[in-house]
């Protein structure tokens, strides 16, 4: 029936991050559940920060740029960190280059495990300060999540997915996304962290 309320599809959010951002940390951790109370389902666009940033005349983070910005934001990551229950480790290097995995993210950023996967790398990342950029690391967090991991990677990698990361990030820069992490709901924008809530609050559904 056209008036079946069964048959309209959930609310979406569009979750835009990089696995080098500490902010997008903090929302990975949280956003599928908070999403779920609320009816909403997460679509995950991995896309790169670097090219936008480059775009901009930057040639690393802000937070690495501007030396007070930068003392202020890792205060600023315990207090929100201790906030969510996260675990928190100053990474020894920042930005912490992740194109590999963030190809593979963006290659099945449709499958059902893909928030297990980029958790597993935003924790490496932010409370085990490890490095990420390697498909050994990849192989690894399949694994650990269930998926075999030497067909994901080969398709991750084959010619009809290979760019697709690249795609993702031209897309965002066509959007107008300046900073991660960064949502979509119904056309609308919403920027960082803090901004969660708002945006899962706009698509409509009552907590």
């Amino acid at each position: 029936m056209d008036n079946d309320v069964n048959s309209h599809p959930l609310p979406t959010i569009d979750f835009w991050f990089e696995f080098g951002s500490n902010y997008s940390y903090l929302s990975a951790m949280r956003i599928e559940e908070a999403a779920a109370q609320r009816g909403v389902t997460v679509n995950w666009r991995p896309f790169l920060l670097g090219p936008i940033f480059q775009s901009f005349g930057w040639n690393s983070s802000p937070f690495v740029l501007q030396q007070a910005k930068g003392v202020y934001v890792w205060k600023d990551m315990q207090r929100q960190c201790s906030k969510y229950g996260i675990p928190w480790r100053m990474p020894a290097v920042f930005p912490r280059p992740a194109t590999i995995p963030m190809k593979v993210a963006a290659a099945f950023a449709g499958e059902p495990w893909i928030g297990r996967y980029c958790r597993t790398f935003m924790t490496k990342n932010f409370a085990l300060d490890e490095d990420i950029n390697s498909l050994e690391q990849v192989s690894k967090v399949l694994a650990e999540i269930g998926v075999d991991a030497q067909d994901v990677i080969d398709a991750a990698f084959a010619d009809d997915r290979k760019n697709l990361l690249r795609e993702a990030t031209a897309e965002a820069q066509a959007k107008g996304v300046f900073g991660a992490p960064m949502f979509f709901v119904r056309g609308e924008m919403f920027w960082g962290n803090d901004r969660l809530d708002d945006a899962l609050a706009f698509a409509g559904v009552p907590a």
